[in-house]
């Protein structure tokens, strides 16, 4: 048994909460974009599952002040820290601080990403969201993962999660589709290659959802409506719950042999 579920299995019998319920009593992790969408619903889950959560957002500390009031309301520990992580020097801050939250991490999930397609940001131009997506999506993921995943080996072991795309691989028409296409592929292939610079003792997988009903799907035109059902097996959206039960179970005890893995979330659909 490594350091790490050494650890975790001490704080769960503190806790006197060792069940499945509560597999991850003891676990401290860092959710990135949890304030809202998949981010914010994997923070949720985390925290019912017993873990304690720092909780990062960007623009709206209310927001993220939120979460971290629900987190506690589960019983579970939390902290807020702020960074736009388009900024180098911010997210080599952030960084520190939260790993100084709780003395270290144990799950790191990379979830924040650049909104291109609701919001104020979706009326950039092809180039402006190309370089958001390309600093938030990729270089931040990049130095984050490698900079925590550094001191989680030298720890004993620990987690991370990144954030993909079921269709990275096989490419949508458009210029979303391009985009998203280039960045989530870099982020999909860094992850198999982290994973085995940090094996044996920390492990790195990726989640790439579907259609997923975040700001977006809920506002999509009709025809985007009916091309998600004719699209998915399951014959509809994705909803952010679906991919927070899938990153939980990469951070939890039953994935310990789960390394360089991406995770598709989308109800079946063969791209």
């Amino acid at each position: 048994m490594g350091l790490w579920h050494k650890r975790r299995r001490a704080a769960r019998l503190r806790a006197g909460r060792v069940g499945k319920s509560n597999e991850l009593t003891g676990v401290r992790t860092a959710v990135l974009g949890a304030t809202s969408g998949i981010g914010r619903a994997t923070a949720l889950a985390l925290a019912e599952a017993g873990a304690d959560v720092v909780v990062h957002g960007r623009r709206s500390h209310a927001a993220a002040a939120e979460v971290a009031a629900e987190i506690r309301a589960r019983g579970g520990r939390a902290h807020v820290v702020m960074a736009d992580l388009a900024d180098r020097a911010a997210c080599d801050q952030f960084a520190d601080d939260a790993w100084r939250a709780w003395d270290g991490l144990d799950a790191w999930l990379q979830f924040a990403g650049a909104d291109t397609l609701t919001g104020p940001d979706a009326r950039l131009g092809f180039d402006a969201k190309l370089d958001l997506l390309w600093a938030v999506d990729v270089v931040a993921t990049l130095r984050l993962c490698r900079d925590i995943g550094g001191r989680m080996r030298e720890r004993g072991g620990g987690s991370i999660v990144t954030m993909g795309w079921d269709q990275a691989e096989t490419g949508m028409e458009g210029d979303s589709g391009e985009l998203f296409a280039a960045i989530k592929g870099a982020v999909m292939s860094f992850t198999r290659s982290l994973a085995l610079s940090l094996a044996p003792h920390v492990r790195v997988n990726c989640v790439a959802p579907g259609w997923i009903k975040t700001a977006w799907g809920e506002s999509a035109p009709t025809s985007w409506q009916e091309r998600v059902v004719r699209e998915t097996p399951q014959k509809r959206w994705g909803m952010p719950d679906d991919v927070a039960r899938a990153a939980r179970f990469l951070v939890g005890p039953e994935a310990t042999f789960l390394t360089g893995q991406i995770i598709r979330v989308n109800g079946g659909a063969v791209r």
